[in-house]
């Protein structure tokens, strides 16, 4: 029998720190020794993290990466290694280096470079033009990178064409709702139509906005899956692959030799490497039983904001964060999922009633406080307010009291909450939603400021699906139901109702979706059985906040379509739908 021990080392690291990513890329090569393994690949760019957009342009960032390579590869004796990295030979390169027993074999460069949504890989990197196939204990292996393996016709068709069984893609495919779905159902086609092994690697971890789920897979030529990785956490999967059930595959069904003709057609050199013999496969320890049980939603949502929280608050040096607490579900979702992030020890919560807060905000914010088991500081704002009323008096004098008198309040809690950050070195975690985001109903340099604006791509209806989710998980729930059930306002005048800024939240939110992440016309959207005022209003409200959003604090990416990376709309604008 041929066949190979795979494992693929899905981990968590993190974007410049180039000698401690190389440190951890050793540690997941012992442990894959350990565990008897012929092989083990890593994500796309594992090595600088993944993406590094401008650190790319410093040639003493590339100088470092390739001086880490180099360390790996002396780590490397008895086992073969596939590392994603960044080459320079007269350009730069999105790379895939195959090591085997403290030599660079080869260096595979990603053909196909994406340059949509969150996507900008043609400002740094120049495309490939070669197919790598490489002969391990027998077993031929092609190597792809990421986006590759997401064209029927691309490198893996094509190595397999030329006579590859495993497929090797290293990933760095960002995280939102779906998006686990879609990435099987290609995974499991290109294993079927090839009639190959798919072994596909994927980062894990939180980048700024983008969350990276992991979930790695390895796929059998059938179209089962024979491992899959954790979901938000750092794996190493470990498994037999067995190359004579590819060869019995492929003499029963002609169907990858029909489209050999369409392989050559784009051109690609076709490179083939053998390793030296590798150590007998003989006398390897067993593998452990494992079961990973998907994660589903509104569940993987919640796990990728407690990841990217984590991440980000940690990633950039910080140990503890501080949140206005409002009594309200946006503020007690963002807290629940920064103590699951951080621990209940590193979240200070503050509440800051005023003149409008009912007794109600102050109660039960107090009862999350006890239930997640987090420091909450009271500091309320009225004396402050008053102060900036009387300071601004002869100016507002004969005019009607209004937004401006509102906004006076959320900037002042806004400056509080900056000023115990500078004080005590916390990040301010935002509360915002993105229906809130999206229509500007929200307060410049007021609850829009802060490091990390958490639920930033949650519109409010997913908020409550979120809240009822962490709630089910314990059988104490944490957020009080008071909260759940109670109407949105923002309280900042007498009776004031999101209702009466907004349309309902029910209406609102898939007319947001349709025009946000859709990109849906007026007239589609009306044609879905939405009012045509409300609609126009609603559309409205979101062109007319551009300006708000190129200046708020970066959230957490869980859409297709998220506000930022994805999304980039002039300021000045005056087309009108």
């Amino acid at each position: 029998m041929r066949s190979i021990r795979m494992a693929m080392a899905q981990i968590d690291p993190t974007v410049g720190d180039l000698h401690g990513n190389g440190d951890l890329i050793c540690t997941f090569i012992e442990r894959a020794r350990a565990q008897g393994a012929d092989i083990v690949t890593f994500p796309e760019l594992a090595l600088t993290g993944y993406p590094p957009e401008d650190l790319l342009l410093k040639p003493q960032f590339v100088d470092r990466n390739l001086e880490e390579l180099e360390r790996v590869v002396d780590s490397s004796s008895g086992i073969a290694v596939v590392l994603g990295f960044v080459d320079r030979d007269a350009d730069l390169f999105n790379s895939a280096a195959f090591i085997h027993d403290r030599e660079l074999l080869g260096v595979y460069h990603k053909v196909h470079l994406p340059n949509y949504g969150v996507f900008d890989e043609n400002r740094y990197f120049r495309a490939g033009s070669e197919v790598q196939i490489y002969t391990l204990r027998g077993v031929r292996l092609g190597v792809s990178i990421c986006e590759d393996i997401w064209h029927e016709i691309g490198p893996p068709t094509a190595a397999a064409q030329a006579g590859a069984e495993v497929l090797l893609n290293i990933s760095g495919s960002p995280y939102h709702v779906g998006k686990g779905s879609e990435r099987f159902r290609m995974l499991r086609a290109r294993a079927t139509d090839n009639m190959a092994y798919v072994a596909y690697n994927n980062i894990v971890g939180g980048q700024d906005e983008l969350v990276f789920d992991g979930h790695s897979a390895i796929i059998d030529p059938r179209g089962r899956s024979v491992l899959e990785g954790k979901q938000f956490e750092e794996d190493l999967l470990v498994a037999d692959l067995d190359a004579d059930e590819v060869f019995n595959a492929r003499i029963h069904n002609p169907l990858p030799r029909s489209g050999a003709e369409t392989v050559r057609e784009q051109g690609w050199e076709i490179t083939r490497i053998e390793t030296k013999s590798g150590r007998p496969s003989d006398g390897k320890p067993g593998i452990p039983e494992r079961s990973i049980e998907r994660i589903g939603y509104p569940g993987e949502v919640y796990a990728a904001l407690v990841l990217g929280t984590r991440d980000y608050v940690r990633k950039n040096g910080f140990r503890k964060v501080v949140m206005g607490l409002s009594g309200g579900i946006d503020s007690s979702l963002t807290a629940a999922i920064a103590v699951d992030a951080l621990g209940p020890e590193n979240v200070i919560c503050v509440t800051m009633p005023s003149r409008y807060s009912s007794e109600g905000s102050v109660s039960d914010s107090e009862l999350l406080a006890r239930n997640l088991g987090i420091r909450l500081i009271e500091i309320p704002i009225e004396r402050v307010f008053q102060a900036y009323l009387e300071t601004l008096s002869e100016e507002f004098e004969g005019t009607q009291t209004g937004s401006a008198e509102e906004n006076l309040q959320a900037r002042t809690r806004g400056n509080i909450l900056m000023a115990l950050s500078n004080k005590f070195g916390w990040l301010v975690l935002s509360t915002g939603n993105k229906s809130e985001m999206a229509t500007g109903y929200s307060t410049l340099y007021g609850d829009m400021c802060g490091g990390l604006a958490v639920i930033k791509d949650v519109l409010k209806t997913m908020v409550y699906e979120l809240a009822r989710y962490r709630n089910s998980v314990e059988d104490e729930a944490p957020i009080p139901e008071s909260v759940v059930t109670k109407e949105p306002s923002a309280e900042l005048k007498p009776g004031q109702r999101d209702v009466d800024a907004l349309p309902p939240y029910e209406v609102l939110d898939p007319i947001l979706r349709a025009y946000i992440e859709e990109d849906r016309s007026v007239e589609e959207i009306i044609s879905r059985g939405f009012d045509e005022g409300t609609v126009h209003r609603a559309v409205s409200m979101v062109d007319r906040s551009e300006f708000k959003r190129r200046q708020s604090t970066p959230g957490i990416k869980i859409t297709p379509r998220a506000f930022g990376r994805d999304r980039r709309m002039p300021i000045t604008n005056r087309f009108r739908p």
